[in-house]
């Protein structure tokens, strides 16, 4: 695939000054994931929580292309995905989600992204209600997982533009004991939504179920 640099990083708005590395990092990441086919237009979004108490995260501006985010395309907003100053741009429409995950105490960064394999996947194991992976050695990159031996369960939620409805089933998901939500969920032809304590982490997590919805979906086209 073509590489394209970012566009110039523009003024960091004054509002945004004490977040500099998180924008840029977050442009860094945009720009990575276009570049792989996950966030292609003006697809996915991505976020960090800036502060946790009370919970606060830098979020992807609305409608911006990915690959080629400024240093004007950020959001402040609260834990109720309300934005912390009236003159910014308007935040993804699915902040909300951002804020669901968010709440974890262990949560410092969340990722989404529309990857063909997880629009498709997530199409073919809905009526399931989620899908498992096992078996694989790359699970292991998943925070907390120490043997191929894991079974991971994602679930799959339907894809709706009621965002507040789709918070709170994936708040109760990630409150059910017995199906743990514990890496990423799918929403129906849609994408992928995952986390980790940091960006970096968040970052590992997302090229893991990459990876392996990659490796499932190239098994099924086989047989």
């Amino acid at each position: 695939m073509l590489e394209i640099t970012p566009e110039s990083p523009k003024v960091l708005p004054e509002y945004l000054h004490a977040y500099a590395a998180q924008v840029d990092q977050l442009r860094r990441v945009g720009n990575i994931f276009w570049q792989r086919g996950w966030s292609l237009g003006t697809s996915s979004n991505y976020s960090v929580v800036v502060n946790r108490n009370p919970v606060q995260l830098l979020v992807t501006a609305s409608g911006k292309d990915k690959g080629r985010l400024t240093r004007e395309d950020f959001v402040l907003v609260d834990g109720e995905g309300k934005p912390l100053r009236e003159d910014q741009p308007k935040s993804s429409a699915e902040t909300l989600l951002h804020c669901v995950a968010a709440q974890q105490e262990n949560v410092g960064a969340i990722l989404h992204t529309h990857s063909v394999w997880s629009t498709i996947l997530s199409e073919r194991f809905a009526g399931l209600g989620g899908l498992m992976i096992e078996g694989f050695e790359m699970l292991k990159g998943l925070s907390g997982v120490t043997t191929h031996e894991h079974r991971e369960w994602l679930p799959i939620f339907e894809n709706t533009q009621d965002i507040p409805v789709l918070a709170k089933q994936i708040s109760a998901a990630m409150q059910d004991n017995s199906k743990p939500l514990t890496h990423g969920y799918l929403i129906r032809r849609h994408g992928i939504y995952t986390w980790g304590r940091d960006l970096d982490e968040a970052i590992r997590q997302i090229e893991i179920i990459e990876f392996l919805l990659e490796c499932i979906g190239r098994q099924i086209a086989m047989n």
